[in-house]
């Protein structure tokens, strides 16, 4: 069975630039800019947020910005900190180094020290350290909220659930916006919440989410990658997370909030390239206002969603955009009804 979900998430995440992942990828010449980037990644480039970071710097070097070379599926057994110094000393040493380092954050922040020169870019729920360590996180907890406004719309049992990975800031911001907008439209609705504990687990997201179905909910927020499988099996609706996700099953999964690397990549690069480097938190980057946050679209349901729900998530989406709405960034651990 996961060997079905890796080949789905694939298809998302790297497919559409025309590129196959692997563990290390080959060399190519270095362009012009001179900026070499390495990717070191805790998790399978599978796993949708390692995927992300990555599809957006698989096309930057598409456009020939950068020579992009990774590794993926480290762990946190100390893979992380012996391949970054095996990297930074080879023949053609990287100037930038994007990666994940939950999990692994004494050994960036080890390398990162010694290695003031090279730009550190790690997803990281703590602070950038000057001078070359920048952090980055998935602020998409409003297309989470947008999400939600159309969940609580369309429940028909009222009840909705979403199975999510660990109980940590980034993930519960998620889970608390899309429990705001559900309740926004629908005061009674009652969201149930179940952590798998895993950043990838696809089986044992499914087995959650088909105990939320057993409990009521008629649909899912498959926060973790696996639990939209229990909404096909059951001929209800999910929404997807990270990417967008509705290629899986196109009659299920409604749309769901999608993160956009592509603003913190570039901005990085230029910087690098640019000479003017420095540490920072590069959060604001994956806001809607910044590009670096969406709402999927919401393809074949686009025509069976109420044109009154459509309008009110458009509304909404703009006034986040101009600044005119303020999703609640809550990262308390979400409390299930």
């Amino acid at each position: 069975m996961k060997s079905r979900f890796v080949f789905l998430i694939s298809l998302i995440v790297i497919t559409a630039l025309g590129l196959t992942a692997c563990n290390v990828n080959a060399s190519r010449p270095t362009p012009p800019s001179g900026v070499v980037v390495f990717g070191a990644y805790a998790t399978s480039i599978e796993e949708p947020w390692d995927g992300v970071i990555h599809t957006a710097l698989l096309a930057a070097q598409a456009e020939g910005r950068i020579t992009y070379t990774w590794q993926d599926a480290l762990g946190y057994q100390g893979d992380m900190e012996r391949i970054l110094r095996q990297e930074i000393g080879g023949d053609n040493p990287p100037s930038i180094i994007f990666g994940d380092a939950f999990g692994n954050e004494e050994a960036v922040r080890a390398v990162a020290s010694d290695h003031p020169k090279v730009a550190f870019v790690f997803g990281s729920g703590l602070s950038p350290s000057e001078p070359n360590l920048s952090v980055f996180d998935n602020w998409i907890h409003e297309p989470a909220y947008l999400a939600g406004l159309i969940a609580g719309s369309l429940t028909k049992t009222g009840v909705v659930s979403v199975v999510a990975g660990f109980p940590v800031p980034e993930v519960n911001r998620l889970v608390n916006a899309f429990g705001q907008g559900a309740r926004e439209v629908n005061p009674d609705v009652k969201v149930k919440v179940d952590f798998i504990n895993s950043w990838f687990d696809p089986d044992a997201a499914q087995s959650a989410a088909e105990t939320q179905i057993t409990a009521g909910a008629d649909l899912i927020f498959a926060e973790r990658f696996g639990a939209h499988e229990a909404a096909l099996a059951h001929g209800l609706l999910a929404f997807g997370n990270m990417s967008d996700q509705n290629a899986l099953a196109s009659d299920t999964i409604v749309t769901g909030p999608v993160w956009h690397m592509e603003p913190t990549v570039n901005y990085i690069i230029n910087q690098v390239a640019a000479g003017v480097y420095t540490a920072q938190d590069l959060k604001d980057f994956s806001s809607m206002s910044k590009g670096g946050a969406s709402l999927a679209p919401f393809h074949n349901f686009d025509s069976q969603l109420p044109a009154t729900l459509k309008e009110l998530v458009a509304s909404r989406q703009t006034e986040i955009i101009n600044g005119l709405f303020r999703v609640n960034i809550d990262e308390n651990v979400p409390v299930s009804d």
